[in-house]
């Protein structure tokens, strides 16, 4: 019983021994290289408004135009499209002999928020070239009855440029303009795109959360005659393919 035991017992060493300094032989590593290609095109869509403060194309708003009730104007098609405008209301104001400044009231939005008025702006031509918009006043209000008020005034302030592009922002802005109501048709430029600035979705918004209703102001000579009726004027905005000059800064 002895020599059996000590057989079985080396017989598992032999084994146990080749399974332990036994080693598994593998081909040559082999290495192959394969690609991935995507293409851009302009963009002929409709840039939806955004948020003045947070312009995310994610989540678009909807601007209630005060001066219309069936709502804004369209938006313009791409690739270099204006999106939005805000319209003003200035208010219903006490007929004064007094020189009165009245504020326009901030951008209203569906769902009762509120927000800067602003101007907005798309680039999806994939160029990175640049653009310029340009505003006129087209002539002075004028009331229902066709009475002209004369002498007012129309200042836009604290204008600054939002967005989440990683584009460079636009290098020329007005903070600050007032327009000529003449009816000339002499255009204000107030944002200039240089090349390499400006692609994306832009906002020229006036103002900021805080100062959304102090941004925009009408002053009335307290000499101008007033009617009791409602007073209009229109602008218009006008985006280019120019880009801006080399001196960087105010326009």
């Amino acid at each position: 019983m002895k020599k059996n035991r000590f057989v079985v017992v080396i017989t598992v060493a032999i084994f146990s021994g080749i399974l332990l300094n036994s080693h598994p032989v593998f081909a040559e590593g082999q290495t192959y290289d394969s690609d991935a290609v995507v293409n851009f095109v302009p963009s002929q869509d409709v840039t939806p408004p955004v948020d003045p403060s947070n312009p995310d194309p994610e989540n678009p708003v909807t601007p209630i135009d005060p001066t219309n009730p069936s709502g804004p104007n369209p938006e313009t098609a791409g690739p270099l499209s204006i999106d939005y405008a805000s319209s003003l209301h200035f208010g219903e104001n006490k007929i004064s002999t007094k020189n009165e400044v009245y504020d326009a009231k901030a951008q209203a939005f569906t769902g009762g928020s509120e927000g800067p008025n602003y101007v907005q702006v798309t680039d999806n031509r994939g160029t990175e070239t640049g653009w310029s918009l340009q505003v006129k006043q087209n002539g002075q209000f004028v009331s229902t009855s066709g009475h002209e008020l004369t002498g007012a005034k129309i200042t836009f302030k604290q204008a600054q440029i939002n967005t989440i592009s990683t584009s460079p922002k636009p290098s020329q802005l007005k903070d600050t303009f007032s327009l000529t109501p003449d009816g000339t048709g002499a255009a204000e430029q107030v944002v200039s795109a240089g090349n390499g600035e400006g692609a994306g979705t832009y906002v020229y918004a006036f103002g900021t959360d805080e100062t959304k209703s102090e941004s925009i102001s009408l002053e009335v000579p307290g000499s101008t005659t007033k009617l009791a009726e409602a007073y209009k004027t229109s602008f218009t905005w006008t985006l280019t393919d120019v880009p801006a000059n080399d001196n960087t800064g105010q326009l």
